[in-house]
């Protein structure tokens, strides 16, 4: 019984398309990370900017 289980193959294929999906996503929160970062603190300083210059502050 534990053997049959052990030599399919079936469902392998899932298994690695699995894979290759998480690690497209890993690689793609990285690769996005700085974006995020660098666009929130970009508002920051408009804000302080701007709450400086008597724009009025948000």
């Amino acid at each position: 019984m534990f053997k049959s289980l052990l030599t399919d193959e079936g469902g392998a294929q899932v298994v690695e398309y699995a894979l290759i999906i998480a690690i497209i996503s890993i690689v793609l929160v990285i690769a996005l990370q700085p974006a995020t970062i660098a666009a929130s603190i970009d508002t920051v300083l408009t804000r302080v900017a701007d709450c400086l210059a008597g724009n009025g502050c948000a």
